[in-house]
């Protein structure tokens, strides 16, 4: 498909506007002034010591602008070099100090002298820096506080092509802050200097076309010319980064997938000769396809439950906002009254503005006022999508607030007449926010403040209306049954046993007597309750952030299949209410009780920490006191041989080898995931597990969670929590 920059046909890229520059004869440095000024340049250079900043004691000259302008020196015709020339503009600062008591010729003498500055240029273009000082005397006619007196010029600094360089301008002493200007040179394409420049005669040229859907690169290089190529990701926050890099003859034809190309990719060519040229060419700057890829490689990552991180390949415009997502999968609604707009820096930690995080609010990044990324970053930790309502809390006065609950159709104001959910239930909302039974997620002294309020409560008092109104029907039923049977003694009559073995019973003028073993109703029988799910209680080691998340994240998959899901990151509230040893005794007791089963996460801290308790019957205090509580309940099971169908052992692929799980504990069945998930899940479920074609498909969905949380935990090596990826020789197996 054809597109703009297809069309270049010189350069790779948009090349610059072709300059002609000013030619310098002289090979030496020069300095000028303006008219009424006079300039001394000091042979040689100084050192570059700007000093600190001191008072002055009387008006002072001080440079107040930069300019620069590009020439070019040459010594001989064909032999010239870039050159640039700063031009620095200077201005008097202060006054003179008024005396208590002094004549008048004692005031007179001192502002009628000149004055007289030394100007520092300092110049950095790697690998070079140089300090040139100019003297430059303003005659006493022009010292006049606050007023310009003119410029100098000064001839000036050489440097390469395409070079960065970097200047500033300070006098000695210093007395104020010093001036700089930072100027990106241009290359051999965009100036008139092929010719005169002999570094630009044996640079290769480079010429783009389309390849289809991808990118040709053809290389205008001689026969048996060897080059440098290198692509790269050219960003604004630190260094360039590589992509790739190569040593070619040419000429060369590179094919590039469309894929591939986001706006910061540069590509760097050079002839393979000492202290040759380079050139760089960024040509899909402006490309709309470059920045749709780019924002399908851009990841929000959550660094802890403070902290958030955007990682991007190109430095990008972009504004990140939080927004609160109902557990309906409607549109994520902007928070009410809306957060400041943070800027985003690329692959830099930013802190969230809040007081407590919640699984409902997400992270939106947009750029140009586009929603271009949502992610819902604690949903792993903190457990899916909660049903509960945000309430907004605005400061209309001193002391006076006002409320209103965040719905679909806007915030709609406590209490209301309306027809929405939250209109129903306004009273019940305003009483649970009066008597702080809602969570402040946010709190600002002048805006206001946001309070997630549970709506488990009024769900279930729903349920009990409907339950009571099915009931209610159920029994008129029976009633009119019963009229209208004949009312002989023996005859027959079927009703439902809700335990137990279910009866058939008679009705006659004795009462009621035990019949056949079946309940049957009009000539049907009644249908048994659908099973019951199974509840999985998932035990781990505190490892740190990273290693919860990939807990959370196997936690959230498993609770998407038919099984009840239980561990400790989801009911913290409760873990620190009861405490860690009594939490963990109830939850095995209730497990066990219901027919679930136990699931054991040995990372390798835990496998070390469980061999410790078994050799010492004590583990080292800190992170592990819980891991400490739960394996004093499950472990007298193992030792007692009381393992099957209850408990299974867990560990993640590349994270821990089985040999290191201590052997009481390989009585249990033992898997690695996500590689041997669809035989965890057929033991997970039990009698209760679907079809194998459905399996696989349940198997598959938890294997893409699973993987995506463990490369994102083994990817970033040093982030916290992450764990150490298992090495043979680091964990020896436990006997």
């Amino acid at each position: 498909m054809p597109m703009s920059w297809f069309l270049l046909s010189l350069a790779l890229g948009r090349s610059p506007a072709v300059v002609s520059l000013e030619r310098l004869v002289d090979p030496h440095d020069t300095a000028r002034c303006s008219v009424g000024l006079s300039c001394h340049l000091w042979d040689g250079d100084v050192l570059c010591l700007p000093g600190s900043i001191e008072p002055a004691s009387g008006p002072v000259l001080v440079p107040t602008r930069l300019q620069t302008e590009l020439v070019l020196r040459c010594p001989q015709e064909t032999d010239c070099a870039l050159c640039v020339r700063v031009v620095v503009h200077l201005a008097v600062h202060g006054a003179w100090e008024e005396p208590e008591e002094k004549s008048d010729w004692e005031l007179q003498e001192p502002r009628n002298a000149s004055l007289l500055a030394q100007v520092v240029l300092s110049f950095q273009a790697y690998p070079t820096t140089r300090c040139a000082l100019l003297e430059v005397q303003v005659p006493a006619a022009l010292v006049l506080p606050g007023q310009s007196v003119g410029s100098a010029v000064f001839d000036c600094f050489e440097a390469g092509l395409g070079a960065e360089v970097r200047i500033w301008s300070y006098t000695q002493p210093r007395y104020q802050k010093e001036l700089n200007v930072t100027q990106q040179l241009p290359d051999c394409r965009g100036l008139e200097v092929r010719d005169s420049i002999q570094s630009c005669w044996a640079l290769p040229w480079l010429n783009v076309s389309a390849d289809g859907d991808n990118v040709r690169l053809v290389l205008d290089v001689s026969e048996e010319q060897d080059f440098g190529l290198l692509l790269y990701w050219d960003q604004v926050q630190g260094p360039l980064k590589t992509w790739k890099h190569k040593n070619l003859t040419g000429p060369q034809t590179i094919t590039l997938n469309h894929t591939d190309l986001v706006p910061c990719l540069c590509i760097q060519v050079w002839p393979l000769e000492p202290d040759s040229v380079r050139t760089s060419f960024c040509p899909f700057r402006e490309d709309p396809r470059a920045h749709r890829n780019l924002w399908r490689m851009a990841r929000l990552r959550l660094l802890s439950l403070g902290t958030w991180q955007l990682d991007a390949p190109c430095s990008l415009r972009a504004k990140m906002a939080l927004c609160w997502q109902a557990p309906d999968q409607g549109p994520c609604q902007p928070l009410v009254p809306p957060m400041l707009q943070e800027n985003v820096t690329m692959n830099k930690p930013h802190e969230f503005p809040l007081l407590r995080s919640h699984p409902n609010l997400c992270v939106q990044v947009s750029s140009w006022e586009k929603v271009q990324l949502q992610e819902c970053l604690w949903a792993d930790s903190l457990g899916p999508f909660k049903d509960d309502m945000l309430l907004v809390e605005v400061r209309t006065g001193p002391n006076n607030t006002a409320v209103c609950a965040l719905e679909a159709g806007g915030c709609t104001a406590l209490p209301s007449n309306g027809s929405t959910r939250a209109a129903h239930l306004g009273e019940q909302l305003l009483q649970d926010f009066r008597t702080q039974q809602c969570v402040q997620l946010w709190n600002d002294d002048d805006l206001g403040a946001l309070w997630a309020c549970p709506m488990d409560k009024y769900i279930h008092k729903r349920w009990v209306l409907v339950w009571l109104v099915c009931l209610l029907l159920v029994a008129a039923l029976f009633f009119l049954l019963l009229l209208k049977k004949d009312r002989v003694k023996g005859e027959h009559f079927p009703v439902p046993v809700s335990q137990g073995q279910p009866q058939r019973v008679t009705l006659g003028s004795s009462g009621w007597r035990e019949g056949r073993s079946r309940v049957t109703l009009m000539g049907s029988a009644f249908p048994t309750a659908a099973p019951r799910a199974r509840t999985a209680l998932l035990l781990h080691s505190a490892d740190g952030a990273g290693y919860e998340r990939l807990v959370g994240a196997l936690a959230s998959a498993l609770s998407k299949l038919p099984l009840r899901v239980a561990v400790d990151l989801w009911s913290r509230r409760e873990l620190s209410a009861h405490g860690a040893l009594a939490w963990f005794h109830g939850q095995r007791h209730r497990t066990l009780q219901e027919d679930g089963v136990v699931v054991l996460l040995f990372s390798p801290a835990a496998a070390a920490q469980c061999q410790q308790w078994l050799q010492h019957q004590t583990v080292e205090s800190g992170p592990h006191d819980a891991l400490a509580s739960w394996l004093s309940c499950v472990l007298p099971d193992f030792l007692q041989g009381r393992v099957a169908g209850r408990y299974v052992g867990v560990y993640f692929d590349g994270l821990l080898h089985p040999d290191a799980v201590p052997a009481p504990f390989r009585a249990a069945p033992l898997f690695s995931l996500p590689s041997q998930l669809p035989g965890f899940l057929d033991v997970l479920q039990g009698g209760c597990a679907p079809r194998p074609g459905r399996l696989a498909d349940k198997a598959e969905q938890v294997a893409q969670a699973l993987r995506a949380a463990l490369d994102s935990c083994t990817s970033h090596s040093g982030a916290p929590g992450c764990g150490e990826v298992w090495d043979p020789g680091s964990y020896p197996a436990f006997e």
